[in-house]
C-alpha cells in the first residue's frame, strides 16, 4: 500500500534525476544522482535556489559547478565541518581565557606579596622619606592591580562576547541540522528521534499520543503542471495550515516530499481527528495565486491519517498504522480525515496515488 506508493514517487524522482544528468552532460556519479534526486523531490530548498540561479546565468551545471553543490548543500560532512570550525574557535577562546586568567592571578599575586613587604619594612621605618617612597611604591603596586583588573574585566566581557557568539553558532548548526528549510517544520530525523522519545515517555507515563500523516492529493501533477517553485509554495500553504492548528507540545514535521507527520502527545484518537480537520479545512479553504502571473490555481486538498499509540509498541508500527488511514482516506476519495478505526473496511481496497 504505502510501500507501493512510495516506489512510484521515488521512481519517477529517480528518472527526472536521470533526465537532468543527461541534460546537463555529466557523468552520473552516486554524487551526480543525488544531487538531482534531491532537486527533483524538492527536499532541499537552499539546493533548488542555487541550481535554477546557476541554470539562469550558465544554462546548465557543469561537474565542478555539481561537485561544488554538492558539497555545500548536500555532503554528509557539511555540518560536521561546521561544528569542527566552531569547536576550534572554542578550545582556542577558553585556552587565551586560562591564559589571562593565569596572569592576572600572578599580577595578584605579586601585588599581594609587595604588600606584605612594605607592611614589614612599614612597621620598623622613622625616616618620614622612607615612609613617603614606600606609600609612593604601594600607590605604584596598588594602581598597576587597578590597571591590570581592568584589563582583565575588558578581556572577560570580550570573551563573553565571543563565547555567546559561538553559541548562537552552535544552536544555528542544530536548528538547520533538525529542520526543514522550504517549509520551516522539524524534518524526517527531528522526527525520527522525537518520536522514539515520546514513546519512551509514553510507556513510563502510561498517557499515549496520536499521530497524524498528511499527504497533499495530486502533489505530483500539480508539480509537473505548475514547476518546482509552485509546487514549493504549496508546500509552505500545508505548513502553514499545520502550523496553525497545532500547540506548542505538538512536533509538526515535514515527514518527506508531500508528506507531513504531527506527533500529538497526550492526545486522544477524537480530539487528533478534529486538529486533523482543522488543518484539512485550511488547506482546502486557500486559494492558490501563481506569484509570478497572478493566476488563479484553485485550491489543493490534503488526506490526513490517524493512529493513537498502543501500549509498548514500535515507531514502526505506529507510523505503519497511521500511513495506512492516510491511504483509507485516499482510497475513500481523498480530501479525507480517516483513522485507524477505518482500517477495517479499507485494508481490502485498492490503493490510489
Amino acid at each position: 500500500m504505502a510501500d507501493e506508493d512510495d516506489h512510484k514517487r521515488t521512481i519517477q524522482y529517480g528518472e527526472s534525476a536521470l533526465s537532468y544528468i543527461k541534460k546537463n552532460v555529466l557523468p552520473a556519479y552516486p554524487r551526480s544522482y543525488e544531487l538531482w534526486y534531491t532537486y527533483s523531490a524538492g527536499y532541499n530548498q537552499g539546493l533548488n535556489r542555487a541550481v535554477n540561479e546557476s541554470i539562469k546565468q550558465n544554462g546548465r551545471i557543469g561537474t565542478d559547478e555539481m561537485l561544488t553543490l554538492y558539497g555545500r548543500f548536500l555532503s554528509p560532512n557539511r555540518l560536521g565541518d561546521r561544528l569542527d570550525e566552531v569547536g576550534t574557535k572554542v578550545s582556542k577562546e577558553v585556552e587565551e581565557l586560562v591564559d589571562t586568567l593565569k596572569l592576572s592571578a600572578d599580577a595578584t599575586s605579586d601585588y599581594g606579596v609587595a604588600l606584605e613587604q612594605v607592611g614589614e619594612k612599614i612597621k620598623s621605618v622613622a625616616d618620614p622619606e622612607k615612609l613617603q617612597n614606600y606609600v609612593t611604591h604601594l600607590v605604584k603596586s596598588t594602581q598597576n592591580a587597578v590597571v591590570s583588573n581592568r584589563k582583565l574585566e575588558s578581556q572577560l566581557l570580550e570573551s563573553k562576547k565571543h563565547i555567546e557568539n559561538l553559541q548562537s553558532s552552535l544552536e544555528a548548526i542544530r536548528y538547520e541540522s533538525l529542520t526543514d528549510e522550504l517549509t520551516t517544520l522539524n524534518n524526517r530525523k527531528h522526527f525520527e528521534s522525537s518520536i522514539e522519545r515520546v514513546i519512551d515517555q509514553s510507556n513510563e507515563s502510561g498517557r499515549g499520543f496520536a499521530l497524524l500523516m498528511t499527504d497533499i492529493d495530486h502533489f505530483k501533477n500539480f508539480n509537473d503542471t505548475y514547476g518546482h517553485q509552485t509546487g514549493d509554495q504549496v508546500l509552505r500553504l500545508v505548513a502553514l495550515a499545520v502550523k496553525q492548528n497545532v500547540k506548542s507540545q505538538d512536533i509538526a514535521c515535514r515527514y518527506g516530499g508531500e508528506e507531513f507527520a504531527i506527533i500529538l502527545p497526550n492526545t486522544e484518537l477524537e480530539e487528533a481527528s478534529k486538529i486533523g480537520e482543522a488543518i484539512r479545512v485550511a488547506v482546502m479553504s486557500k486559494e492558490l495565486v501563481k506569484r509570478s502571473t497572478g493566476e488563479n490555481l484553485g485550491r489543493v486538498t490534503i488526506s490526513v491519517g490517524i493512529a493513537t499509540f498502543q501500549d509498548k509498541e514500535s515507531a514502526h508500527s505506529i507510523v505503519s498504522r497511521a500511513d495506512k488511514a492516510m491511504y483509507a482516506a485516499k482510497n475513500a476519495g481523498r480530501n479525507l480525515v480517516r483513522t485507524e478505526n477505518d482500517l477495517s473496511e479499507a485494508d481490502g481496497q485498492e490503493d490510489v496515488a
